[in-house]
């Protein structure tokens, strides 16, 4: 089941349940007007919404209309939560690397996670806006699960149970902020504006045999202004899968129905499949030149963020953003 939100029914948009191709949707009238409100009620919900998603796909469903990727919104428009955490080492051991520090020995049995910005995310297609290139405006391209509600000390075996929609997510970040931020040892605040999500979300079971030990394993393919930037796979050199990552952020709070938890920029120990971020193309660049070669994104730059399953078929649809001058 792949699930959408339309511009729309006001600030959470109107939930519709969209094709595997994600050529057609159709509103999902008298089971839920919102994503959030679906995931309030799930259990009841999702039975629901999966019949509908049955009807559509066979053509037999009312009301069934073609799917224009600018109208949607992101699918949760604006979550209770989202907490990001950093489940690929190869990435933080390149930049700890590069600047001549030791990767602590607890980053390999204790996730790396912060409280990220969730009171707004942008659709697919909704430019970036940035106050200055002076920022270092960079893209991340992650994986993400939503879950229903998670009790608190959940083990990892009890929170794969709760991941009902996985879907993607560019974390932008404004690098040039982020070494200041730290310092205060406060973490994140200006240094991370608001996330984009992929056009849709989908049931784990939409993935097939790519979803399994609670990752995706698949590449995760960025472009940008048209070049190939990187496909590193998700499922590889992940350090914590998601079922280890949601009851991290469950240690000691029960979290909300529509908590996004985050993979972290996807990246792996092969350089050769390339970068899922400016700042560990960057890092790759100065670990072999001695400095990096490749600049922060400008206005005006494109990117394009998408997962495609064995036979080429997008998954999520895509994000494709522009760079803009607020």
């Amino acid at each position: 089941m792949k699930l959408a939100s339309l511009k729309e029914g006001g600030r959470d948009g109107t939930l519709v349940v969209v094709s595997r191709d994600l050529a057609r949707a159709v509103r999902a009238d008298g089971i839920a007007a919102t994503l959030q409100g679906a995931l309030d009620d799930w259990s009841r919900c999702a039975p629901r919404l999966v019949e509908l998603a049955g009807r559509l796909e066979a053509g037999t469903v009312d009301g069934e209309f073609a799917l224009d990727p600018a109208r949607l919104a992101a699918p949760l428009p604006r979550a209770y939560e989202f907490v990001d955490g950093s489940a690929y080492l190869p990435h933080v051991e390149r930049v700890r690397r590069a600047r001549g520090a030791e990767v602590p020995a607890s980053f390999y049995t204790d996730p790396l996670m912060y409280q990220a910005t969730s009171a707004g995310f942008l659709g697919p297609r909704d430019p970036v806006r940035v106050t200055s290139e002076d920022h270092g405006i960079d893209l991340e391209a992650e994986v993400l699960v939503v879950t229903d509600d998670v009790p608190m000390a959940v083990t990892p075996e009890q929170a794969a149970g709760h991941i009902q929609l996985v879907g993607l997510v560019n974390d932008v970040s404004l690098r040039n902020l982020i070494p200041a931020e730290l310092a205060k040892g406060f973490g994140f605040l200006q240094s991370k504006p608001r996330s984009a999500l992929s056009p849709v979300l989908v049931t784990p079971d939409e993935l097939g045999e790519a979803w399994r030990g609670n990752k995706v394993h698949l590449p995760l393919v960025t472009h940008v202004n048209g070049e190939w930037f990187g496909a590193p796979q998700a499922g590889v050199d992940m350090q914590f899968d998601f079922a280890q990552l949601v009851a991290h952020a469950a240690r000691t709070r029960p979290l909300a129905a529509g908590t996004l938890v985050g993979s972290g920029t996807v990246a792996n120990q092969d350089t050769l499949l390339g970068a899922s971020c400016f700042a560990e193309k960057r890092t790759v660049e100065a670990l072999e030149y001695g400095q990096p070669r490749t600049p922060f994104m400008k206005f005006g730059d494109r990117v394009r963020i998408e997962m495609l399953d064995g036979q080429g078929r997008s998954i999520f649809g895509a994000i494709e953003q522009v760079i803009e001058k607020a």
